[in-house]
């Protein structure tokens, strides 16, 4: 395009939908949504029930995207992303059905994580600036619901505090009702029988003491709900009582009614009932006073992501401290020592920093690197002995806002590195990297950088080895073809010259320069 844009398309390949949306993005006029086509595909429906796309379901998802192929190339859009929701992913032959499609249509699908995902569904509500900040100022809670799964996330002061994955996918809940033994009249109150009991241990665990000014809601079942059936409503913003009333109204419905009233297929009014109840319980559970519904799809988080990386859009909200945020969150559950993880953390962007030419990783990798310091000490809380291989399985289980499941993957082996003894052979990478096909990995590089934000985490960790941060505030540079940890501290530092000495030979194979202490000259 002229005038620095690019015409994007973003296509989702959804558990219930299979959404085009051809945008026009630029730095002058932001992103603009140029075309939307949207197909009723329920691959759910296949995974969901029997664990896998049948062969009928994958023709039906071919000719769907080489659809989409020839409208892309009738618009010549510049460049495209392609993402597969939970029900690819989950999919027993989930990677077979995605061969299909790349040899059938040519183009490459992404499996990205449902952390991923949901980390660009917020870009997309970020979007919207105004309503965005002024939420973000006071406490403030987003419920992405999806088909698959669900998302809940805090925010206090503008910063992430917690985020939680829920198995409370409405189509996967709508297809697990079919199979009650229960009169229809009932199913709404088993359904919210269901949730109560997930709900309530996040409650329990996260919200004793929480309440927010503003709940905002995204996915595609509140846009059948608001867009549909109440677009009268100023700027999609309800009251929680309005919006209660709505939802209760919603959840005694009948399926043909739903049909009716929203004019939607027979499909998407049978998943309406489960989301209209799991909106108002956490209307409930969050004590909202305001709900926001910006309408936003998965396809303006794509397009969101893309513009982003791009230099075509600037946030105001920093989305990578909202990463950082989500590590500490985890940190400060497993009571890891505070004022130890922050000296950590320091330390190791220092040593980053001040050995980019050796070591030549990338600024995702210092991110990483910054989680794993983060998070090191996690495992202890379970046992002290075992602590780096508890910590291992802590961050394989736990969900990171906006990290793959690769992403996991490398901090939590740089994680069990920190202690345990490296062998290249030892290191477990269960991530497929046919899925990571545009960052062009393989096996070995990854285990090289592994090693060498392993090696910067142990000495990161050696310099406050006593816990006591007598380190603080020491300069970190190449001095004399040596990494120079300077300070002033005048006091005993045996225990740390000690520890940084045991970790310089590996830090010195992995990034090519010896650490060394020094203290500053008195004159």
């Amino acid at each position: 395009m002229k005038n620095g844009g690019k015409l994007f398309a973003a296509i989702d390949v959804g558990s219930f939908n299979t959404e085009l949306v051809i945008y026009d993005i630029s730095k002058k006029n932001g992103i603009r949504e140029v075309d939307h086509l949207r197909v009723q595909l329920p691959i759910g429906h296949d995974t969901y029930n029997d664990g896998m796309v049948s062969n009928a379901m994958t023709e039906e998802i071919c000719g769907v995207l080489r659809r989409f192929s020839e409208v892309m190339k009738g618009y010549h859009v510049d460049d495209y992303a392609a993402y597969a929701s939970s029900a690819l992913r989950e999919a027993r032959n989930g990677l077979i059905v995605l061969d299909q499609i790349r040899i059938r249509t040519g183009l490459r699908l992404i499996t990205a994580s449902n952390s991923e995902y949901r980390y660009m569904s917020y870009k997309a509500v970020a979007g919207h600036k105004e309503e965005f900040n002024r939420a973000l100022a006071q406490e403030m809670a987003i419920l992405d619901v999806g088909f698959g799964s669900s998302q809940l996330s805090m925010f206090e002061k503008g910063n992430l505090t917690f985020t939680q994955n829920l198995s409370l996918g409405v189509l996967r809940i709508s297809e697990s009702a079919v199979k009650w033994d229960v009169d229809a009249k009932e199913v709404p109150e088993v359904i919210e029988e269901l949730m109560n009991n997930e709900l309530g241990s996040v409650a329990d665990i996260y919200l004793r003491s929480t309440r927010v000014k503003t709940l905002i809601i995204t996915g595609e079942t509140i846009n059948y709900l608001v867009l549909r059936g109440h677009s009268g409503f100023q700027n999609k913003q309800f009251s929680a009582d309005e919006f209660a009333r709505m939802c209760r109204k919603v959840s005694k419905m009948s399926v043909t009614d739903l049909q009716d009233t929203y004019n939607v297929s027979r499909n998407a009014a049978r998943v309406m009932v489960p989301s209209a109840i799991l909106f108002a319980r956490v209307v409930e559970m969050t004590g909202a006073a305001t709900v926001w519904t910006p309408g936003t799809v998965a396809c303006d988080g794509f397009a969101a992501d893309y513009a982003q990386e791009q230099g075509l859009i600037k946030f105001d909200h920093d989305f990578e401290e909202d990463i950082i945020s989500s590590a500490r969150d985890l940190a400060d559950h497993y009571c890891c020592h505070r004022e130890h993880v922050q000296a950590v953390e320091v330390f190791s962007g220092q040593i980053f920093d001040a050995t980019r030419k050796y070591h030549g990783l990338d600024p995702h990798c210092r991110l990483l690197l910054r989680i794993a310091a983060i998070l090191h000490d996690c495992g202890k809380y379970v046992s002290i002995t075992r602590g780096s291989m508890n910590a291992y399985e802590i961050i394989m289980s736990s969900e990171l806002i906006g990290l793959s499941h690769l992403d996991r993957e490398i901090v939590a082996n740089v994680v069990l590195y920190n202690i345990q003894e490296f062998d290249y052979d030892d290191v477990s990478l269960g991530t497929d990297l046919s899925l990571y096909t545009e960052k062009n990995y393989t096996r070995r590089e990854l285990k090289i950088v592994i090693a060498k934000l392993a090696a910067m985490l142990r000495l990161a960790n050696s310099i406050d080895r006593s816990h006591r941060q007598k380190l603080k505030g020491a300069k970190i540079d190449v001095r004399n073809d040596r990494l120079a940890i300077t300070t002033g501290y005048d006091g005993n530092l045996t225990l740390e010259k000690y520890s940084v000495e045991r970790k310089a030979d590996f830090f010195e194979e992995m990034i090519g320069i010896r650490p060394v202490i020094r203290r500053k000259r008195k004159w």
